[in-house]
């Protein structure tokens, strides 16, 4: 089994500005709007370079949505910027009616998604946004897992004609994903091969499943990781080519059990192949106050809980 490792460790959201700004110097028709959280969202650089094409909206989100919707009508490919919390459940309505309805070309980039936003607390931890954003008719729904592919997202959303949501994170986390690595939306990555259980990961909870593989085969469970960064749509053909071989599957995301990851696996695997699964997903709760290390442990997100989710679903095979 193929080993990943790491020699560094650095926030997603760093990989979505590196890649805003090396698509500042390619691309001149991305524009990008904030509002207000320029220094969180890490778009200092391409401010910096393209002045001309940055607008702060300040905290008006609902007003960035409608003026990014209304860029795209002159050819502009806006990457609007703020937290998960406050690109979905806050702008919902203008999302809904001025971006996916009409189709606009618009890319909402969300950071601080998830628990691992940390001490800010529950109004600010979306876990809820995954699945808000998939059940919009037309939106692809993207969640990277590392600097690497974040960045490399961040550059190929730019090619894509439709909306998109970007997903990524506040927290430094292991980077393990090749540097060149192509980014191809829609199109999942198997990370280890394994023959005794599935393991379907995304966002941050990768990392976790590739630990959990590694000390699965010190117990003689063969696991297969695979990582499902575009959640929408679902590369359903990696699915079940490998539940094919396996016979059960565990996912694992830092959402909400409902709405997410989880589910459209479900959905999949009931049309196509019913095998049993298991969730690492946090239980149909809000977050709390507390460092991202802390939440994980008890909102049971870590390796651990991805072993003993696999512990429990081959019982049940």
């Amino acid at each position: 089994m193929k080993k990943y490792t790491f020699t560094e460790k650095i926030d997603t959201r760093s990989g979505f500005g590196a890649g805003l700004a090396e698509l500042g110097r390619t691309n001149e028709n991305v524009v990008a709007l904030c509002a207000d959280l320029i220094g969180s969202l890490k778009m200092d650089e391409f401010i910096k370079e393209n002045p001309e094409r940055f607008f702060q909206i300040g905290i008006a989100e609902a007003n960035m949505m409608g003026i990014a919707a209304g860029l795209t009508i002159g050819g502009k490919i806006p990457f609007t910027g703020t937290f998960a919390n406050f690109s979905t459940a806050r702008v919902y309505d203008q999302i809904r009616q001025s971006i996916a309805y009409s189709a606009k070309n618009v890319k909402i980039c969300a950071s601080h998604a998830g628990l691992t936003l940390g001490e800010d607390g529950a109004t600010h931890q979306t876990l809820e946004d995954i699945g808000m954003m998939k059940m919009l008719p037309g939106m692809v729904v993207i969640n990277p897992c590392d600097y690497n592919q974040t960045k490399a997202a961040t550059i190929a959303i730019a090619d894509y004609e439709g909306p998109v949501y970007l997903r990524f994170g506040r927290p430094a986390v292991p980077v393990f994903m090749p540097k060149d690595e192509k980014f191809v939306i829609g199109k999942a990555i198997q990370l280890t091969e394994g023959t005794d259980v599935t393991i379907i990961a995304t966002g941050h909870l990768v990392w976790e499943a590739l630990q959990a593989s590694e000390q699965l085969e010190a117990m003689g469970i063969s696991a297969e990781v695979i990582n499902i960064h575009t959640i929408k749509p679902l590369d359903e053909d990696a699915i079940l080519k490998s539940v094919a071989k396996t016979g059960c599957v565990v996912s694992a995301e830092e959402h909400n059990i409902l709405g997410g990851l989880g589910e459209s696996v479900a959905r999949t695997l009931s049309l196509n192949n019913p095998v049993p699964q298991e969730y690492v997903a946090v239980n149909d709760s809000f977050g709390e106050s507390g460092t991202p290390a802390q939440l994980m442990e008890k909102y049971n997100l870590n390796d651990k809980a991805v072993i003993a989710a696999v512990k429990r679903v081959l019982a049940r095979k």
